[in-house]
């Protein structure tokens, strides 16, 4: 499965991208407010193996997506949508530090976002951040999400529990916002 936008091509991942997966997945700083890594190698076999039979799905769920620059092939991180209940959806996504601030986050959630609600059939799509990570709130909000709430201490990761901050859109949302990004070309 492909989907293009202006400068990106969005793709399964396959087991050639293990090292540049590996490199941002194994930054502290990039992983910093996610709720698993840094990875050791065998935890990015895990997850490149966890995705590759995620692709084998029927029905298909859970989309976990390379995201390559067009203009040299570059694979700079990643992004999924899964279906989690009935017609809603969550989004994340994880770059390459080297590639934040370029917009391409935006970018490829909107995608998602376009991919979810046009191919998919979803109502809703959420995504959640830390509340420290202003970066993923930013993007969350340039692409329609709107706020929800702020969900306390629900999740656990290395001994702690953490806050999150939920954002939301609706599919008529999505359609009529205004600066609806709309790069993505094909699903």
């Amino acid at each position: 499965m492909i989907i293009e936008t202006d400068r990106l091509m969005i793709r399964d991942f396959v087991t050639k991208d293990f090292d540049d997966i590996h490199v941002y997945a194994s930054d502290p700083f990039v992983v910093k407010y996610m709720l698993w890594g840094p990875n050791s190698k065998d935890d990015t076999q895990n997850y490149l193996s966890m995705v590759t039979e995620m692709q084998k799905q029927e029905p298909r769920l859970g989309y976990e997506f390379a995201v390559v620059m067009k203009e040299n092939n570059q694979l700079i991180g990643g992004c999924g949508i899964h279906v989690c209940g009935p017609s809603q959806g969550e989004l994340g996504y994880c770059f390459n530090q080297a590639y934040w601030g370029s917009g391409f986050a935006t970018e490829a959630a909107d995608a998602l976002l376009q991919f979810g609600f046009r191919e998919l059939g979803l109502h809703r799509i959420y995504a959640t951040c830390r509340p420290d990570n202003l970066g993923s709130a930013k993007v969350l909000q340039k692409i329609g999400m709107k706020y929800e709430g702020h969900i306390r201490e629900h999740m656990r990761h290395n001994g702690k529990w953490h806050d999150s901050y939920q954002y939301s859109i609706l599919e008529n949302e999505y359609n009529d916002y205004p600066n609806n990004h709309r790069r993505c070309l094909t699903p």
